[in-house]
């Protein structure tokens, strides 16, 4: 993706490929059906959801779609294992299906923090 200044979601998923635009709407739509009172937002130039603070953010790159911040939940954390980054952040490499499920699953667990 082009290096930008984003000012909404929107502006985020025009930037990407065209092939992951759809990957990245996807999330967008289950994590505000799944948070519904969660507002969008861009945070350090990425997608983002906030309450009182911004709880998930997610991104897209070259192989992978990262979801920011470290899972909490200790139960769901084992689940996520697999797909953990050194630094802490999650990533779902584009080669394979994308979990929508978990990744909901993550977003609403965050939101409760």
């Amino acid at each position: 993706m082009a290096k930008t200044n984003y000012q909404t979601i929107d502006d985020y998923i025009a930037a990407a490929d065209e092939g992951v635009q759809q990957i990245l709407q996807e999330i967008r739509r289950r994590t505000a059906a799944a948070v519904p009172d969660a507002q969008e937002t861009i945070s350090y130039q990425m997608p983002a959801f906030k309450r009182k603070h911004v709880f998930f953010y997610f991104a897209a790159f070259k192989q992978h779609i990262g979801i920011y911040p470290p899972v909490r939940d200790p139960e769901l954390a084992a689940e996520v294992a697999p797909f953990a980054n050194e630094k802490g952040n999650l990533r779902f490499a584009l080669n394979r299906p994308i979990p929508y499920d978990l990744i909901t699953r993550i977003a609403v667990s965050q939101a409760q923090f």
